[in-house]
């Protein structure tokens, strides 16, 4: 099974779970690290989440797994936080963040870069505007949504 047929279906039987619990689901990927198969599903809430709903959540979708067995690869099960620096997957994620520190690579480079880091100050009709420094100067930049390739919540130190 392709990594993207093991996340669509992981999707299908972890959304319901997760509503019971209301949890939201932040992102899941499937990859293989060296022999070993890996199964990761970032959860998350208003207030973050702790290793108590974590373990939750991976009991409930270990079981539910087991019972349909889609997954033919030995694989290990790992329900996490997306943590300080969270992706940036849909316009609600965006919406949530205005005022936040963000970080957006760019499929086509817009005013020379290919990536910039800033405050995330509005998302509008599918544009995204960061204002961010060069230099000494602010400046701000306007991203058209389906330009982004990815994105995520930045730290700053």
């Amino acid at each position: 099974m392709r990594a993207e047929e093991v996340t669509k279906v992981t999707e299908e039987v972890v959304t319901p779970i997760l509503q019971e619990e209301n949890l939201e689901l932040v992102d899941i990927e499937y990859v293989k690290e060296g022999r070993d198969f890996f199964l990761r599903v970032f959860i998350d809430k208003d207030g973050g989440v702790g290793l108590t709903e974590c373990e939750l959540i991976s009991e409930k979708l270990s079981e539910k797994l087991d019972q349909l067995d889609p997954i033919q690869d030995a694989y290990f099960l790992e329900v996490s936080s997306p943590g300080a620096e969270r992706p940036l997957k849909t316009k609600d994620d965006f919406l949530k963040n205005i005022n936040s520190n963000i970080y957006v690579s760019l499929y086509a480079p817009i005013d020379g870069e290919k990536e910039y880091e800033g405050i995330l100050k509005q998302f509008e009709n599918d544009v995204v505007i960061i204002e961010y420094k060069l230099k000494t100067r602010k400046k701000e930049v306007q991203i058209p949504y389906e330009k982004i390739a990815h994105a995520r919540l930045a730290v700053v130190f």
